[in-house]
């Protein structure tokens, strides 16, 4: 599992019970659990996710 900051205990832990998310603006995060405290952990992973191909529209005829 991914490393994390809690805020709580002021110390980089793993993340428990993490689940990867999309934000609105199309990044990847990671959501999860201090193991320690039970605080919420938040990590911003590096890219944005890829949009699925648009296909062209068929010309009307």
């Amino acid at each position: 599992m991914p490393e994390g900051y809690c805020v709580k205990c002021k110390s980089k832990k793993e993340i428990s019970e993490g689940v990867e998310e999309v934000m609105k603006n199309g990044r990847k995060a990671i959501k999860g659990r201090c193991p320690t405290c039970g605080t919420v952990m938040f990590k911003i992973l590096g890219g944005k996710t890829a949009a699925p191909p648009v296909e062209p529209a068929a010309p009307a005829q």
